[in-house]
């Protein structure tokens, strides 16, 4: 559903029927949690490729750091400094403020705390600690004219794309999956009154230890958040990597063009082992394997972790390899087929 009430998919994406869907936006879900898949398949986590999240695997090269600022405490002119390079980068309104944030994740827990509990929409199935955070605040999730709205573009795990005809009292885009797709940001909304746009910087960047995102757009919702994050939210070396890759245009040109053609890549490695393209981005992409708990576990006796969810039997969510021996270890996997 695209935000005039049209479902609207973005390339290589395909309707979902609903065939064995099963949508619970409030339970704890995610990718990255190779521990468990330790110690269920053994190994140690050198062992492992883990291709369950949507994160770069060929991150951006982090510049070495003076001491000052592992010692000192952040000043207002290094916060300053960042913000500007995302002001430049994201081409931020000038209506919009901007808040750096330690991670995109920081920043949902606390949104819903940004006005009286009411009713959200977040359409799903998307990322679900969005409905986790609004429910844990008393929201009730609800259709149709409701006192929030979160759409999460492009979308977690399909990418679907939205369009920009949609407002409510408190509107939250999360574009944590942006930057592979500049063009289709929706940033202008930033400058909407109520209106709150989301970056991660940890997924493009490949820089996800490093905790960082940011909130852009109504300057008192934005304010609300700084007040609930306190002094010093962003690490000083969260602060000094992050100003040196948003002002780093080249290395991101680079590696949209990167990303996109490993995309391609890995729809094709993906389809010639029989399955069928759903959608994602250019940092994941989606498939219809048949019986995903299957796929997941023939590939994770070969230590390849890959992503599956609660709601659907059949989808399966791989993020990109990055070296060529990841590449060549997915392709040796994928020769052969799990029994299901």
């Amino acid at each position: 559903m695209d935000m005039t009430g049209r479902l609207r998919f973005g390339k290589g994406s395909g309707t979902p029927d609903g065939r064995n869907m099963r949508i619970d936006q409030t339970s704890a879900d995610h990718g990255g949690d190779i521990d468990a898949a330790i110690a269920r398949f053994g190994g140690v986590r050198a062992d492992w490729l883990d291709l369950s999240t949507g994160i770069n695997r060929l991150p951006y090269p982090v510049p070495r750091l003076p001491p000052p600022v592992w010692r000192d405490l952040p000043d207002s002119n290094v916060t300053a400094a960042l913000e500007k390079a995302a002001r430049t980068f994201w081409s931020v309104p000038a209506e919009a403020a901007v808040l750096a944030a330690p991670g995109a994740s920081s920043l949902i827990a606390r949104i819903p705390a940004l006005m009286p509990a009411g009713s959200v929409a977040i359409p799903g199935p998307t990322y679900n600690e969005h409905a986790r955070a609004f429910r844990a605040l008393g929201w009730t999730l609800a259709k149709g004219q409701t006192s929030a709205r979160v759409v999460v573009h492009p979308n977690n795990p399909d990418g679907r794309l939205w369009e920009a005809d949609c407002t409510a009292p408190l509107m939250v885009i999360d574009e944590s999956f942006g930057d592979v797709a500049a063009h289709q940001s929706l940033i202008a909304l930033a400058s909407r009154p109520g209106t709150l746009v989301l970056k991660s910087f940890g997924k493009f960047w490949g820089l996800a230890g490093l905790r960082l995102g940011f909130a852009i757009g109504d300057p008192a919702l934005v304010a609300g958040l700084a007040r609930m994050l306190g002094p010093w939210p962003v690490s000083g070396a969260a602060l000094a990597i992050g100003t040196a890759a948003l002002d780093d245009l080249g290395w991101a040109d680079r590696t949209r063009r990167r990303l996109h053609l490993d995309a391609q890549k890995l729809d094709v490695m993906m389809t010639a082992a029989g399955t069928q393209v759903v959608g994602g981005t250019d940092l994941f992409r989606l498939y219809d394997v048949g019986v995903a708990h299957a796929w997941q576990d023939h590939l994770a006796s070969l230590h390849i972790w890959t992503r599956r969810f609660p709601y659907s039997d059949r989808w399966l969510r791989l993020g990109l390899p990055g070296s060529r021996d990841e590449w060549d270890r997915l392709a040796s996997a994928l020769s052969t087929r799990p029994r299901t």
